[in-house]
């Protein structure tokens, strides 16, 4: 939108829920703020760069604070802990303490995941994937640079320890992906972390939405909050603009849906099948969902950091758990934010605000959320307070809040409730994946999860954004 305006176009924003965020949304309750999805930010010079289209700066907009190191790990029965942060000479000491073999390997490893980044998702990345030729001629330096092979495998050929080789092959599950399914492209989530840093905006991420719907109501724009879209309304193959469940017709020369992209087709364009190849024949697979809990305690815990991963004994069957067998896992791993760590005016005075994350099979699994959320809470405090060594946990807690893949569906529209929109397998990215022009409606384009992953470059090409 900020883009747009930029421009001069004419936008309105419409937004279903009673304010912005979508899964970056955030729940304040009893002096307690947790923010309740993403928690935190890298890339910030992709910020740099929309403010400086908007006329201002980052630094005159938000408060962003490195964060160092930039998340802990954590694993049950092992008094060792891994801290992932940027400076290679400390990285490679935080490896050696596992395995000084694999430290000396760390170098080429990140050699290669910069090749990566730079050709997979700089340059590549931002070209669209209209037709599969497109997709073809990615495949030569993907194949140079071992990119298609599943990112656990190309972490193996690396680091050899268990703990060291999870340290680095985890990213993937940040958008839903299984290491030993998703290909090696995706080892790009880490090493961007490594070169640009993780931030923490003050407030919380949700800050950066605020900050951003500013600048559009600033530049002329218009935010409609509780205002559902109902329908796509479309003539001779082009969009001519968007009905509201309230029965509104907006007129719009251009729809940019923002919505589950592989639900906009089939609940906003009358049921039509997705819009690409693949998919017209067979059902595209979501990524798993997640069980959050959002505790506000009266105590603190000085083994939290602000990100904290706590990994069961059993990484690979829980990674199978919630991703193949998609049956609620018998070993939990937990990510844990706490920003408070940070910012203590996150929460009350002497207290946490903590943001607890289960990855869990989506609701293809058939579960039965009203029964299955109060069960996990009570494992997942259990398992905070005896495995993880949070003592007192369950008695601290002040305020309590949680969030279930049933939540997902009926709250942000996801298909199957899921967490990270389509699983980004291989033959489920790229081309195959919803580009961000829609192949048969004329004027509807598609961003946020579930479209392709060549940013905006379509938009940009037809001078759009």
């Amino acid at each position: 939108a900020i883009r747009l305006l930029a421009q001069g176009y004419d936008v309105t924003v419409l937004e279903r829920r009673e304010g912005l965020g979508g899964r970056a949304y955030q729940l304040r309750d009893g002096g307690y703020t947790f923010d309740m999805g993403p928690s935190l930010i890298t890339m910030p010079w992709l910020l740099d760069e929309l403010y400086a289209i908007a006329g201002t700066t980052t630094a005159a907009e938000l408060r962003l604070r490195p964060l160092d190191p930039f998340y802990r790990i954590w694993w049950t029965g092992d008094p060792r802990h891994f801290d992932f942060c940027g400076p290679a000479d400390r990285m490679k000491a935080e490896i050696a303490r596992f395995s000084p073999a694999d430290a000396a390997r760390y170098d080429a490893f990140i050699e290669r995941s910069k090749a990566i980044h730079e050709q997979g998702i700089l340059v590549a990345g931002r070209k669209p994937f209209l037709r599969l030729a497109d997709f073809a001629g990615l495949v030569p330096t993907m194949l140079r640079l071992d990119a298609i092979r599943p990112l656990s495998s190309f972490v193996g050929r690396y680091f050899s320890e268990p703990h060291v080789r999870q340290a680095f092959d985890f990213h993937s599950l940040f958008i839903g992906g299984d290491p030993g399914r998703v290909p090696a492209i995706y080892t790009a989530l880490s090493y961007l972390q490594v070169a640009d840093g993780v931030w923490y905006a003050d407030g919380g991420v949700h800050s950066v939405v605020r900050s951003l719907a500013g600048l559009i109501e600033r530049g002329g724009g218009r935010i409609r909050t509780s205002t559902p879209v109902a329908a796509i309304e479309t003539t001779g193959g082009r969009v001519t603009g968007v009905r509201t469940e309230a029965g509104e017709h907006l007129p719009a020369d251009v729809v940019i849906s923002n919505a589950d992209a592989s639900l906009t087709r089939q609940r906003l364009l009358g049921g039509a099948s997705p819009d690409a190849l693949p998919w017209r024949f067979r059902r595209p697979r979501q990524t798993m969902s997640c069980y959050l809990l959002f505790l506000g305690t009266t105590r603190r815990w000085e083994k939290l950091h602000h990100h904290t991963l706590v990994v069961g004994r059993d990484y690979h069957g829980f990674i199978a758990d919630v991703t193949r067998r998609r049956r609620i896992p018998s070993d939990l791993s937990l990510y844990l934010h706490a920003p408070s760590r940070t910012e203590p005016e996150m929460a009350a005075p002497g207290g946490e605000s903590i943001y607890v994350l289960l990855p869990v099979p989506n609701l293809a699994s058939g579960d039965d959320w009203s029964v299955r959320g109060p069960e996990l809470r009570d494992r997942v405090v259990r398992f905070l307070e005896h495995d993880f060594g949070l003592d007192g946990l369950g008695s601290s807690i002040a305020v309590e809040h949680a969030f279930t893949p049933a939540d997902f569906a009926s709250q942000l529209g996801a298909a199957d409730g899921n967490a990270f929109a389509i699983e980004p397998t291989l033959l489920q990215s790229a081309y195959f994946r919803q580009p961000n022009r829609d192949r048969t409606v004329a004027g509807l384009y598609y961003v946020g999860a579930g479209r392709s992953e060549e940013h905006t470059s379509e938009l940009q090409s037809r001078g759009l954004i």
